[in-house]
C-alpha cells in the first residue's frame, strides 16, 4: 500500500493512533465485524487532513474520492480520512459531513460510495449524552470513513440483521462498563 514513514511526523502519529484505536476497540471489541479482514490485509488508506479553508477540505475531499474509485479495490477496499484542526466541536464535524455527502450526491456517486462518521466526542441524537452507546463512534480524530457501495452489499448479504451489530456493539460496551471504555477511548470522555 503507502509507506506511513513517508508522511511528516505529525500524520504519522496520527495515523499511529487511528491504528490503535482500529485494534482495540474497532477490531478488538468486534464492533465492526468486517474491518479485520481488510486492515489485516492492509487495504485501508489512511489520509490525514490538516485543512480548514473550505476550498482545502473539498479538494482533499475530491482527491480522496477519487483515489478510493480508481483504485483496485484488493489495494484499497476503504479509507479513512482523519481531520487534525477545525473539527474539535461535533456540530462544525457534522456540518462537514452533511457538506460531503452532498458533494457525494452532487457527483452521483452515492451508489458507489457511503460515508460512515467517528468523532472524539460522537452523540448519538436522542440519547443521553453518558450513554455508552456513543463510544461505537468515538475515534481519536474527526474521521470520515470511505465505504465502497458494493462491498457493504457483499458483505450485508452475509448478516441475516446488520441492525443487530449496532445492538450488540452496546451490549459489548455495557458489559465493559464505564471505566474499561474509557480506557480504551480516554479522548472521548
Amino acid at each position: 500500500m503507502f509507506d506511513p514513514q513517508t508522511l511528516p511526523h505529525a500524520h504519522q502519529e496520527v495515523i499511529e493512533n487511528t491504528r490503535h484505536w482500529l485494534d482495540e476497540m474497532v477490531v478488538g471489541l468486534n464492533l465492526c465485524p468486517f474491518s479485520s479482514s481488510v486492515i489485516a490485509r492492509d487495504q485501508v488508506r489512511y489520509a490525514v487532513c490538516d485543512a480548514t479553508a473550505d476550498e482545502q477540505l473539498q479538494q482533499f475531499y475530491l482527491s480522496e474520492l477519487q483515489r478510493l474509485l480508481e483504485a483496485n479495490e484488493n489495494d484499497v477496499a476503504t479509507s479513512l480520512l482523519m481531520f487534525t484542526q477545525g473539527l474539535e466541536e461535533f456540530g462544525d464535524y457534522l456540518d462537514l459531513l452533511d457538506w460531503f455527502q452532498q458533494l457525494l450526491e452532487q457527483a452521483d456517486l452515492t451508489e458507489q460510495v457511503q460515508l460512515a462518521s467517528f468523532h472524539p466526542h460522537y452523540l448519538f441524537e436522542g440519547v443521553d449524552a453518558d450513554d455508552l452507546s456513543h463510544f461505537t463512534n468515538r475515534s481519536p480524530y474527526p474521521t470520515i470513513h470511505l465505504l465502497r457501495q458494493d462491498q457493504m452489499t457483499k458483505v450485508l448479504t452475509h448478516v441475516s440483521d446488520p441492525k443487530a451489530i449496532y445492538l450488540d456493539n452496546i451490549k459489548t460496551l455495557n458489559k465493559l462498563g464505564r471505566r474499561q471504555v474509557e480506557a480504551l477511548c480516554p479522548w472521548g470522555k
